[in-house]
């Protein structure tokens, strides 16, 4: 879900005694961090690893750095960040090595690069393309704190009872991690992945690193350019987080972009009203919705088949609905159709059945399959900032939100696990080193939204900002094919030079991609 600054130049100052920022190779005992050999080598870990095999067939290695649990104390535990390689084809233009990162947070690139690539062209050859799953993610050091559900992003539902039960429920989540990773949860930072980052560099060999991040890894991205000003060198930035926003309840920020973006699909649904049967006009759409999460919230709603059913109430629902309204394309947008059309007739007492998206969508929201997932993901958020620990400011701010937010603001104003976790040991970062970077935005971008990126670009008055106007998507580069915005990365990718102004591309209406 990913979940997404006028700089001062000066000396960061967002570090605590506990855990000071690592500024360079030498010295803080970190030497055999940033000089270590890497063993590069096959990517496939055995029988049933697919991504491995095809890693291995696109001519990608793969490697384990190792990182120290906590830079205060670089003789203590290690873990393992897993990092992938493609290397560059053309030597003699190369230009050095780009990192990505795909955002969740806890989403995961060791298997990006070959994808990267293409969507690179010409400039792709000229790069050592590094993959890499940040600390807890992934293939790297695992955690999992045995969730029920693969995620905390539930709705407070349509009133109080829904809210208690969600009370409860966050703070079991936050429970079930103190009770099963409590010594490595306070090291469970995007500071600390920056640290990993450059640690990353200097193994690479590497003076300084390009970057680029979608999402989340806007936010990293920021962070790592601020803890280690002058060491990037091409980065972009792709749905980009305003970072003074980031934390538990950034997605307060988007809530009024989720209820535009899901307004233009109730638009798109109504034209289509003879395959789907959810109304003839938005506002039926939208009513057909709002009568589902009324049925669901006097009786959950039964979708699919055996072996494989479901039951869902009005705290789940939103999240489906948020989960089907990052892009715009058609196929996303009637996959979202499908789905509120099984709703609909389980409201009506119907049999129904379930697509595979639908069904892993569910999955991952109501079964502790991608428990590993939800756990890291919150563990991130919750290490970076410090949440309300009050339950009775998340209700208020439910019930004065419902009328402008009537689908989505029980979600974005909803309690979490990090109203029950331990404070962060550090303080936020401060954007205080102007970087040059290309920002990349949808105006309708519904995960962070558009104002983010523009604060971001204010933050950074050496960037430049590409705006897709008329989009409701969240990460556009290579996804989205369009092939404006594409072009113009490519071409700063390629030479390094920034645009000279600020962009604006257009989403070209009825020349939508399909996927």
């Amino acid at each position: 879900m990913g979940l997404a600054l006028a700089a001062c130049l000066g000396a960061a100052t967002t570090s605590t005694a506990a855990a000071a920022p690592v500024t360079s190779a030498s010295g803080a005992g970190l030497d055999r961090y940033y000089n270590q050999r890497l063993g590069w080598g096959s990517c496939d870990t055995g029988p049933g690893d697919t991504m491995g095999r095809d890693l291995d067939k696109a001519g990608v290695q793969c490697a384990d750095v190792t990182v120290p649990l906590d830079y205060a104390d670089p003789r203590g535990r290690t873990i393992t960040v897993a990092i992938s390689r493609l290397k560059a084809t053309d030597t003699r233009h190369r230009i050095g090595s780009i990192l990505l990162n795909n955002g969740g947070p806890g989403g995961t690139a060791l298997e990006s690069p070959p994808e990267f690539r293409t969507w690179m062209k010409k400039a792709g050859p000229r790069y050592d393309i590094v993959g890499f799953d940040p600390r807890f993610v992934g293939r790297s050091t695992p955690l999992d704190c045995g969730w029920p559900v693969g995620t905390n992003l539930f709705s407070a539902g349509l009133g109080r009872a829904g809210f208690d039960r969600q009370v409860s429920l966050q703070k079991d989540l936050a429970a079930k991690c103190r009770a099963t990773n409590a010594s490595v949860l306070p090291h469970v930072t995007t500071r600390n992945t920056a640290r990993d980052m450059d640690v990353i560099r200097g193994a690479l060999g590497e003076e300084k690193i390009s970057y680029f991040g979608y999402s989340y890894g806007t936010y990293l991205g920021t962070v790592y350019s601020q803890m280690f000003p002058g060491r990037t060198d091409r980065m972009v930035l792709d749905g980009a987080i305003d970072p003074r926003k980031f934390g538990p309840r950034m997605l307060r920020e988007s809530v009024g972009e989720n209820e535009q973006a899901l307004a233009d699909w109730a638009t798109w649904a109504a034209a289509r009203n003879d395959t789907y049967g959810l109304g003839r006009t938005r506002a039926e759409v939208l009513a057909t919705i709002d009568r589902v999460i009324k049925a669901s919230s006097r009786t959950p709603l039964t979708v699919g088949s055996a072996p494989e059913t479901f039951r869902l109430d009005d705290t789940q629902i939103p999240f489906v609905l948020m989960a089907g309204v990052d892009s715009d394309t058609d196929t996303s947008r009637a996959s979202l159709a499908e789905q509120v059309s099984v709703l609909n007739k389980a409201a009506a007492g119907q049999p129904t059945r379930l697509s595979p998206l639908f069904a892993a969508t569910l999955r991952l929201a109501m079964t502790g399959e991608q428990s590993h997932h939800g756990s890291v993901q919150s563990a991130i958020i919750c290490g970076d900032a410090a949440a309300p620990r009050d339950p009775e400011i998340y209700w208020r701010d439910i019930e004065r939100g419902r009328a402008a937010h009537p689908r989505f603001g029980a979600l974005t104003d909803n309690i979490g696990p990090c109203a029950f976790w331990d404070r962060p040991r550090e303080e936020p970062t401060r954007v205080e080193h102007d970087t040059k970077a290309l920002i990349v935005s949808a105006t309708g971008d519904p995960r962070t939204a558009h104002k983010g990126a523009v604060a971001l670009h204010g933050l950074l008055p050496s960037s430049k900002l590409i705006t897709l106007a008329g989009a409701n998507r969240h990460a556009v580069y290579g996804l989205y094919e369009n092939a404006c915005v594409d072009d113009k990365v490519n071409q700063y990718l390629a030479t390094g030079k920034l645009p000279a102004d600020d962009q604006t591309c257009s989403k070209r209406p009825g020349l939508q991609p399909t996927g």
